[in-house]
C-alpha cells in the first residue's frame, strides 16, 4: 500500500492510527533516511498507547522503553549495530515481551527478526530538507502484521 504524507502532523496520525490497532507482539520496521521522519511516526504511535514521556530517537541508546501505557513500547534504533554484533542487545528478549515493537534502520539486524512485522519505508518527495512530503509504502510479512495492516486501512482512507 501507498501513502502519501504532507506534513509531521500527518506522520504522527499515521502513527496513532498504527498504535490504535496495535496488539502485544506488533513488529514495526521503519526505513528511510536520516529525518525521514520514523522518529515523528512512533511518536504517534506512542501516544496511542497512553504513554505520557516525550518519545526520544533511540540513536545512542539503541532501545527505548516506554512501560507505562496501555502496552509496552520498544523503541530501537540499530543504525549504530552495523558495524558490531548483536552481543550488546538481547534481541530475542524484546520479542518476547508483550509489547509493540518500532524497529528503525531494520536492514542492519534483518537476518535477527522474526518472519512476521509490518514494514514502512518512508521516502522524501523532493530533496529540499525543510520538505515535509512523504512517500511511504507499507508491506506486510506474515499472518499478524496482515491483520495490522487491514485494520488500519479503513481508517488510514478516512
Amino acid at each position: 500500500m501507498k501513502l502519501l504524507i504532507t506534513s509531521d502532523h500527518e506522520m504522527q496520525d499515521l502513527g496513532q492510527i498504527l498504535g490504535t490497532h496495535a496488539v502485544a507482539g506488533n513488529i514495526l520496521l521503519l526505513t528511510g533516511d536520516l529525518g525521514a521522519g520514523k522518529t515523528t511516526l512512533t511518536k504517534g504511535i506512542a501516544k496511542a498507547l497512553g504513554i505520557k514521556r516525550p518519545v526520544k530517537s533511540p540513536t545512542y541508546t539503541i532501545v527505548r522503553e516506554y512501560k507505562e501505557g496501555t502496552l509496552p513500547l520498544f523503541h530501537m534504533d540499530m543504525y549504530r549495530l552495523k558495524d558490531s554484533d548483536l552481543s550488546s542487545i538481547d534481541l530475542n528478549d524484546y520479542f518476547e515481551q508483550n509489547g509493540v515493537i518500532v524497529i528503525e534502520w531494520p536492514e542492519f539486524v534483518m537476518d535477527n527478526l522474526p518472519a512476521d512485522y509490518l514494514k514502512i519505508n518512508i521516502a522524501r518527495i523532493d530533496d529540499t530538507w525543510d520538505s515535509t512530503k512523504r512517500s511511504l509504502v507499507l508491506t506486510s510479512s506474515g499472518e499478524n502484521s496482515n491483520i495490522w495492516l487491514n485494520k488500519i486501512l479503513p481508517d488510514i482512507e478516512k
